[in-house]
């Protein structure tokens, strides 16, 4: 069960590392075309929008968190007049 876990631990791992590194992928719905051919007509792909990539699904979940923590923290809000470490000298 142990190793189980770690080897699972492993996998997630290389998967956030691979998503960090290369966060874009070839589209699965056209094989990284960028076009669909629909009987005789050859159309834009509509997932990838004839881009030819996609978003990993672990890329698009780490900015949503990003956006999430970066929605609900405030910033530090620094005022250099009213924030004075020391005093001036008369």
């Amino acid at each position: 069960m142990a190793l189980a876990s770690c080897a699972l631990l492993l996998i997630l791992a290389g998967y956030a590392v691979l998503c960090a590194v290369q966060p874009f992928a070839p589209c699965r719905k056209c094989s990284g075309i960028g076009v669909r051919q629909a009987g005789r007509t050859v159309k834009l792909c509509r997932r990838c929008r004839g881009h030819r990539y996609r978003l990993r699904a672990g890329r698009r979940l780490l900015n949503t968190g990003r956006d999430i923590h970066r929605a609900g923290t405030r910033r530090h809000h620094h005022d250099r007049h009213t924030d004075r470490e020391f005093t001036e000298w008369p």
